[in-house]
């Protein structure tokens, strides 16, 4: 029986948990939760009320504080922690872990400081020790919605064909569908830069305006995400499918996207440490908009949707502003 050792106890960490528990093939599952009161809680509720209330947790799984005792004889590690801690929690967890290891990045964001991806920190970090083989998860996916065994469907990549086939069948359930891919940087790029058109889209919904105004941004940002995914060598179709599209649609519109709530508020005119001080979770997007315009300036793309997204959350610059001047921008074929 295979070890699958999660780390990270937010929602979308514990929502995986209570996934493969229920995947085909028969695993032992831990799950890292840093703080030990919020661990020891979900080890005896068998429910984590803090960031995923309602769901169980199936009695299998266990729940540690300590990394050596999660990963204690694990042949995979899920990573679903903040990408902006993602790299302390790699090096405190690199001396318990096991050179055939297998890596799975479930986080979706760049590294605020580095621009990284994911991917690229768990092989800066783990290559000292030894060469990580790494498959990353992403894909049209609301933590909660997954808990409850509703449909759905990700994109597992992998350069290596036979791990990403591998992980597939650990990690497929009856409701929980993997197609697999080889374009990495695609498939990360994407589920970090959707989260900064969902902000984009919320703004547009606390603003007052309507359909017109988000299936615009919606459309024109799927074709900024395009143009910096493929400058940077990702595959077109990459971004046209489930990790891509998909996932921006959900996020842009779906009542249960963080980085959509972020927007709306900043669209009513709330101010961002409001705003954040109020939410329990993480909204990636909100410190991946500074790395991704620098990325994309370091690479002379233009990214107008993220540059205003930016101005708002860094720069103080109001929404309606934001808004005119995407629309005001020289006219232009498609």
């Amino acid at each position: 029986m295979t070890k699958i050792a999660i780390l990270g106890g937010g929602g979308w960490g514990t929502a995986l948990a209570i996934v493969l528990a229920r995947s085909h093939k028969p695993h032992e599952i831990s799950l890292w939760v840093r703080n030990p009161v919020l661990a020891e809680t979900i080890h005896r509720d068998r429910e984590n009320k803090l960031y995923l209330p309602g769901s169980k947790l199936a009695e299998g799984v266990q729940v540690h504080s300590e990394l050596e005792a999660a990963l204690a004889g694990a042949k995979i590690i899920v990573g679903a922690t903040p990408s902006a801690h993602a790299r302390a929690v790699y090096a405190s967890a690199l001396p318990f872990v096991a050179a055939n290891i297998g890596f799975v990045s479930a986080s979706k964001g760049l590294e605020p400081s580095t621009h990284l991806r994911m991917s690229e920190v768990i092989v800066q970090v783990v290559t000292p020790k030894f060469r990580p083989r790494i498959a990353v998860i992403s894909g049209p996916s609301f933590a909660l919605e997954a808990a409850r065994g509703e449909p759905t469907a990700v994109v597992l990549a992998s350069q290596e064909a036979a791990l990403a086939a591998e992980f597939q069948e650990e990690f497929a359930g009856p409701a929980f569908r993997l197609y697999t891919n080889d374009d990495v940087l695609g498939v990360e790029l994407a589920g970090a830069m959707k989260n900064v058109m969902a902000i984009a889209a919320g703004v547009c919904q606390g603003l007052g305006l309507g359909s017109n105004a988000l299936a615009a941004l919606i459309t024109r940002g799927l074709a900024e995400m395009s143009r910096l995914a493929v400058t940077l060598g990702a595959r077109r179709e990459t971004l046209s499918g489930l990790a891509g599209l998909g996932d921006l649609v959900l996020t842009c519109t779906g009542s249960l996207s963080r980085n959509r709530l972020v927007g709306i508020e900043l669209g009513k005119g709330h101010a961002l440490r409001e705003i954040m001080a109020n939410m329990r979770m993480v909204a990636e997007g909100v410190s991946t908009a500074a790395p991704l315009l620098a990325l994309a300036r370091e690479h002379q793309i233009e990214m107008p949707i993220t540059e205003q997204v930016d101005a708002i959350l860094h720069a103080g610059k109001s929404p309606k502003d934001a808004i005119r001047d995407i629309m005001e921008r020289p006219l232009k074929r498609e």
